[in-house]
């Protein structure tokens, strides 16, 4: 198990562009194919090569665990077909709403899920049926959209260092792994941006400090390499 540095798309807000989950990670179709298969390597995952409503923007659009994945109303049909033909035993969901940026709003991991507040009782329902999780309204430092404010894996959840004590106490409830604070590219709280990860592997957008990955590594369970 490894943490490794990287950038996407000349940006280190790696997390904005991808998404990992312990079965496939995603990246966009204009980050060349050798860059992406090294991603997979490192993550121990299949690779998906494909952008989400022509938009290079996976994982702030897109929200997945082992068991399935939630995309926005605009996917493309040949977009789908390129997640299913690797994601094969993986529940698809297109979530017929004007939200899109499901990234942002759902923390997850194989044991449950954390919901932006503001979701509907009939999408967080469609969230529980697509990942297989219950799903929890909650916010993380008193700010709803948790997914770009934390990373959750199967090993740990990192989050915005000012999250809350009672925060904490339902991200460690909900997620059943150990949870801790940190940030991500030279001192960037949203942790969701700048780093992907799961239960093999960690990588942190190109910016993250040594001290920064010395608590990733410590939290997702995963050394540097």
């Amino acid at each position: 198990m490894a943490i490794y540095l990287s950038s996407l798309v000349g940006s280190a807000s790696i997390g904005v562009y991808s998404l990992a989950t312990d079965k496939i990670v995603i990246v966009p179709k204009y980050v060349p194919l050798k860059k992406a298969e090294r991603l997979a390597r490192w993550l121990k995952v299949k690779l998906i090569h494909t952008n989400i409503g022509e938009s290079v923007l996976i994982g702030a659009l897109s929200c997945a665990n082992s068991n399935g994945i939630l995309l926005p109303h605009y996917v493309k049909e040949e977009e789908i077909e390129t997640i299913k033909s690797v994601f094969k035993d993986g529940n698809i969901t297109v979530m017929e709403t004007k939200k899109t940026a499901y990234g942002n709003m759902i923390l997850a991991n194989d044991y449950g899920a954390i919901v932006d507040p503001r979701l509907k009782k009939s999408e967080v329902k469609k969230i529980e049926e697509t990942l297989d999780v219950e799903a929890v309204p909650g916010e993380i430092a008193g700010l709803p959209y948790v997914g770009s404010l934390a990373i959750a894996t199967n090993k740990g959840v990192l989050a915005h260092p000012l999250l809350k004590d009672s925060e904490r106490k339902l991200l460690e409830d909900v997620f059943k792994v150990q949870v801790d604070v940190g940030t991500i590219n030279c001192g960037i709280p949203y942790i969701g941006t700048g780093l992907i990860g799961n239960r093999h592997a960690a990588v942190a957008g190109s910016l993250t400090t040594g001290p920064e990955m010395f608590i990733i590594g410590n939290v997702l369970e995963v050394t540097e390499e």
